[in-house]
């Protein structure tokens, strides 16, 4: 990060969601700990809304920031992304969301006083995103149980329970699952293609944690140029409950009822469409092809993260 903080000139946009007191709090204190790191051109936006969110980081994508610092949950995150990746925009994130898990995969502390400070004192690293039907995604794109999860996650109960709210999403959500099939290709030809049925979920990580802490497999990177895909078969409670056992460390991708495999691509169709869950936020549906772009993000992290173990930072914005 010191390089950028050494340039003559830095130019930041600050865009936090603020329609929480917690919020409100972070943009303001965010903007001060900025101008006082010695960065004079800092331009703030508070949005209150899925639609001025979209709007406002149209605009500050068009700006071409060196920084756009992202203050909000996973899903504001991902739209952030979406912009700039490919680009030299450096991104930053305040997490002030339920779950946070890029924040988690970063290894950034989740008080945003704490995490303006890790960038500040930081380094610069290169990410992957995944995509899905064109689609960018951070973490982990899914269908199935996942997508009933989501709508039982109401704003009412994430703030009640806080992370609490996914495990209790979750059990509401298996009650009503319908178990389905799904048919897995490989376009670039490194697995044979794979039919199963009697599923309770699918997934393609791009990332290493999702779903409020969750790994997606113990060695699951989000800059090790692979997609990690996993699908559950629906089987009996007791396997459930030893698989969920196992969700956090990510070592459920050995249990006998799940199949794993990595890859840089794949295509998933399923006999109806079905609804696709990027981050948290229902974007697309299967038939879906799910693509990587290596390295095509900057992102700022603490100076000990481990986020970027597997690529070196970018020689352009890091000295």
């Amino acid at each position: 990060m010191q390089s950028l903080l050494s340039r003559d000139s830095v130019k930041v946009a600050l865009v936090v969601n603020a329609g929480s007191r917690r919020g409100q709090d972070a943009l303001a204190s965010s903007e001060e700990m900025l101008r006082s790191a010695g960065i004079a051109d800092v331009h703030s936006y508070a949005v209150h809304s899925g639609e001025e969110l979209e709007s406002t980081l149209d605009e500050v994508a068009a700006d071409k920031p060196d920084l756009l610092v992202i203050g909000g949950g996973d899903g504001s995150v991902g739209a952030a992304a979406a912009r700039i990746a490919g680009s030299d925009v450096v991104l930053a994130v305040l997490p002030l969301g339920t779950a946070n898990d890029f924040a988690r995969t970063l290894e950034l502390d989740f008080d945003p006083q704490t995490a303006v400070r890790q960038m500040l004192e930081g380094k610069i690293i290169n990410v992957d995103i995944g995509r899905a039907n064109g689609h960018a995604y951070l973490n982990v794109a899914s269908f199935g149980l996942s997508v009933a999860v989501t709508e039982a996650l109401n704003p009412r109960l994430k703030k009640l329970i806080g992370p609490a709210a996914y495990p209790v999403a979750t059990l509401q959500a298996y009650r009503h699952h319908k178990p389905f099939t799904a048919r897995l290709e490989f376009p670039e030809g490194d697995h044979d293609p794979m039919e199963l049925d009697d599923l309770l979920q699918v997934a393609v990580g791009n990332g290493r944690h999702y779903g409020g802490g969750n790994t997606v497999s113990p060695s699951a990177s989000v800059d090790d140029d692979l997609l990690d895909v996993y699908a559950i078969v629906r089987g009996r409670m007791r396997d459930h409950v030893s698989i969920a056992r196992l969700l956090k460390s990510g070592h459920f991708i050995e249990h006998e009822q799940v199949h794993h495999v990595t890859t840089s691509a794949v295509r998933i169709t399923t006999d109806e469409a079905m609804p696709v869950n990027l981050d948290g936020e229902i974007v697309t549906e299967t038939p879906a092809d799910f693509t990587l772009e290596s390295n095509a993000l900057h992102v700022a992290v603490p100076i000990r993260s481990r986020a970027g173990r597997l690529d070196g930072p970018p020689p352009d914005v890091q000295s």
